[in-house]
């Protein structure tokens, strides 16, 4: 069976532009990525990121829902330390409303900010300790089988939300097993874990009502253009400056040379950075597919999750647009 494309939309704020500007971008990539034949969009909640535009997650997946017409979108992921499980009820049941059949949803425990946003998200710093338990709420409430006694999510759409367990660690592994959930795991930017993890979720995995068989999805980075040298200067650019951004907010924003951040990622403490993209691939369509077959078979990955870091859109669409096209050829030569 074909291994199942869809996209992870980090909504970045590239430089000069507004978050109107990503906002319009994540539509377009949504509406590329449907052409595509991709499974799923999925848009991150951060804070305090000026970079990052999807910090009210929900409102934009509403916003891309009604300027697509059938491509599944969610969340990759809410991080539910940060709200309270009734609340994101009524955002799903609000969502999937509006747009049935479209929505899905992943969960994650980190508070995708720092610490001291996180007190201003007016959340106790020990909510990710009751991680596992607001998950069993949220279920409840979505499924129309609350666990409150008294307390229903309003309005529930008539089909209860597929539910996703985010995770970087045997954690989440862990309880996406125990809750008989599909697991994805965030290998883009976290991939030391990734292989103990999925072996732990498949081989402890509890089916449930909501899935018979374990479920895995891998994310994965990709650059893909015309030539091979056209997608290696691309990947360069964006990880520079990717790492540009994570190293300029403890130097006052002082703008580093493209020869000192490859100063940087050379050195020691550089190389923890560069290792988070581990798992890119990185080239021509061809090169791309070959590059994902092996990563979903290595992986064992039923579905892969891919972020495109080309800094500039029609780079970045043509990326999303090449990567369909070259994963599909495969099962269309067979059919």
């Amino acid at each position: 069976m074909p291994t199942a494309l869809s996209l992870l939309d980090l909504a970045p704020i590239s430089p000069g532009q507004t978050a109107r500007d990503s906002f319009e971008a994540s539509i377009a990539l949504a509406r590329a990525a449907e052409r595509a034949g991709y499974q799923r969009v999925w848009y991150a909640e951060h804070h305090n990121m000026s970079v990052i535009a999807s910090s009210a997650t929900s409102v934009v997946i509403g916003h891309v829902a009604a300027h697509t017409e059938s491509i599944r979108l969610g969340a990759g992921g809410i991080m539910l330390p940060n709200h309270s499980p009734l609340l994101i009820a009524q955002q799903i049941g609000t969502l999937e409303t509006l747009f049935p059949g479209r929505i899905d949803h992943g969960l994650g425990r980190a508070p995708g900010s720092d610490q001291v946003t996180m007190r201003a998200l007016r959340r106790d710093h020990l909510s990710a300790d009751t991680f596992p338990q607001d998950v069993v709420e949220l279920q409840g409430y979505l499924s129309g089988r609350s666990v409150i006694p008294g307390v229903q999510a309003v309005p529930r759409a008539e089909q209860p939300v597929p539910l996703y367990i985010l995770g970087s660690s045997l954690f989440g592994a862990q309880l996406a097993a125990r809750l008989g959930l599909p697991y994805a795991f965030a290998s883009h930017f976290a991939p030391e874990a990734l292989h103990q993890a999925v072996r732990v979720y498949r081989e402890t995995f509890t089916p449930s009502g909501q899935l018979a068989e374990p479920y895995v999805i891998a994310g994965v980075n990709v650059v893909a253009a015309e030539t091979h040298d056209e997608a290696v200067t691309q990947m360069t650019a964006a990880y520079r400056a990717r790492t540009r951004a994570f190293i300029a907010r403890g130097a006052g924003g002082r703008n580093y040379t493209d020869a000192e951040i490859d100063a940087f990622l050379a050195s020691p403490g550089g190389q923890n950075l560069a290792a988070m993209t581990r798992y890119t691939a990185v080239g021509t369509p061809g090169e791309v597919r070959d590059y994902l077959t092996e990563f979903a078979a290595t992986a064992q990955a039923d579905e892969l999750i891919t972020a495109h870091h080309a800094q500039s859109l029609p780079d970045r669409l043509r990326s999303v647009e090449l990567t369909g096209a070259a994963m599909a050829a495969p099962a269309a030569a067979r059919s």
